[in-house]
Parts: C-alpha cells; structure tokens; sequence
C-alpha cells in the first residue's frame, strides 16, 4: 500500500486552489514548494497558519516540504544553508511533517571526485542538524548537482548513510542525465536509501518530459520492484507537464489530473494499492 502526493505548485499559484483540485482527485498529501508564489523558505508566521487552516478545512495533509535547500553554489558559505534547513525544519514540524526535499550542491566545474567529496562534507553538516531537530532529510537527484547520476548519487548516500537522509528517486532527471536502463542497472545498489519517490518520466531521445510510463524511466519496472521489497511510503507527482523551471514546474489542473490518471494505472498494472 502507498501513499500518492503530489506538489501543490504544479496545480496553481493559489495555495485554496491547490487544494481543491488535490481534493477533487481524491490526493490526500501536498508536497509544499510554494504557495500563493511564496517559496516554502519564506513563509511567514501568517503562510503558516493559513496553510493549516486551510488543510484541516479541506482534508489534505503535508507530506514533504519542497525545498531548494542545495540548489546553490557548492562554494557559497554552508551556513547559508544551515540557516535555511533551521528555519525550514521549524515551518515543517508546524505543518506537520518531518520530510524536508534537498539537494546536492551545483559545482563550480564538472561534478568530480574533489566535488563530490566537499558535496558530502556540506550534506553531513546539514544530516546533523537534521539529526538534533529530529527532520528527514531526502535528497533529489536533481539534473546538474553533483548528485546527478546515479553513480554519484550512490557515493552520497554510502558516505553519509544516515536514518536522517534518505534518497529520493526521481525518474525523469535520471533519465534527463543520460542514465539508460536505470532500474535494471541501479536498482539493487541504490534501493536501500529511498525515502521518497518523485512520479515523473521523460524521454531520451529529446529529454521531453511525458507522463508516467510514457518515457524511458522504467516507470512500471520501478512501481514493481517497490512493490516487490515492501516500500508503504509516498509516491509524489511532480509532473512538469507544462514547464520546468529552476526551482520549480508547471502541470495545471488539467495536466495534473492527467497524471494522476497515469499513475493510477500503473499502480493498478503493478497491483498497488492506495493507501
């Protein structure tokens, strides 16, 4: 049994709305990246109560806050970040939940072995403070960030290999980085650190972003083999069906009703059940 998600963002600029179409799809979780076009790391003490209110109201939960936290020069100060986990962390645990989405760093030149070295010396701080404030951290493979490929993402987390940071997997920016046959040839060695999966696919051959087993990121291969070892946690849309920012992407309603279809088929073909 798993839980679907899906970031709020992609729907609409107004959080209510946001709510309403999750609501409409019968989508009990909100991943929170922006609402009301405020990024989740500038909320306000009146964001957040808005934010629950409006939750309880409409009976969706917050599963994850999606935040650009190492979505920045891995030479910039690390106690930029460190501020910006603190201050996250303490928007999340008042929105209910302990998941906080991060990143592995951009690289000054290519993501090699001295970058991938500080970029673990940079998440190991920010593991700690997770750690002291009782937070799940879960890192993204983001498209350009040392942790890009999944050879790289695998030194993270074996270096770091902490409850506190748990790996998210996300299809379309494996295959965005040129990663062919991701689960037949990552599986085994990177499943041990999900925490959190991103429903997103897209296409080798143009990088285009589709819907959910429409691409090369073996969407369904994916679906089987959580099924298979027992993941019950969150599958989490972020279509970008529309457009795909820097720090962040567009589906509206429309495409994100799309994507949910999509999933829920697969889900169905992998025999999943909704949680």
């Amino acid at each position: 049994m798993m839980r679907i998600s899906a970031f709020g963002d992609e729907i609409a600029v107004d959080f209510e709305e946001q709510l309403l179409v999750l609501k409409r799809l019968d989508i009990p979780l909100i991943d929170i990246r922006a609402a009301w076009g405020v990024n989740c790391s500038q909320f306000s003490s009146g964001h957040i109560e808005d934010i629950k209110s409006l939750c309880t109201q409409h009976g969706v939960s917050v599963s994850c806050m999606g935040s650009p936290i190492g979505k920045s020069p891995i030479a910039d100060p690390i106690e930029i970040e460190s501020e910006r986990l603190k201050t996250i962390g303490e928007t999340a645990q008042q929105l209910g939940t302990r998941n906080i989405r991060l990143f592995s760093f951009y690289p000054e030149g290519d993501a090699d072995d001295a970058a991938t070295q500080l970029s673990i010396e940079r998440l190991t701080v920010l593991t700690e403070i997770a750690a002291q404030n009782d937070l799940q951290l879960l890192l993204e493979n983001e498209k350009g960030v040392v942790g890009d490929v999944p050879e790289r993402c695998l030194q993270l987390m074996r270096a770091i290999d902490s409850p506190h940071l748990r790996f998210i997997w996300d299809p379309a920016n494996f295959v965005q980085c040129g990663a062919v046959e991701q689960i037949d040839r990552w599986w085994d060695e990177l499943h041990p650190y999900i925490g959190y999966i991103h429903i997103k696919d897209a296409r080798l051959a143009d990088n285009s972003v589709t819907l959910a087993g429409d691409g090369d990121g073996q969407l369904p291969e994916l679906l089987s083999r959580l099924q298979e070892t027992g993941y019950e946690g969150v599958l989490s849309l972020e279509p970008h069906l529309l457009e795909a920012r820097h720090s962040s992407g567009f589906s509206g309603a429309d495409g994100m009703e799309a994507a949910v279809g999509a999933l829920r088929k697969l889900m169905a073909a992998a025999g999943i059940a909704e949680g």
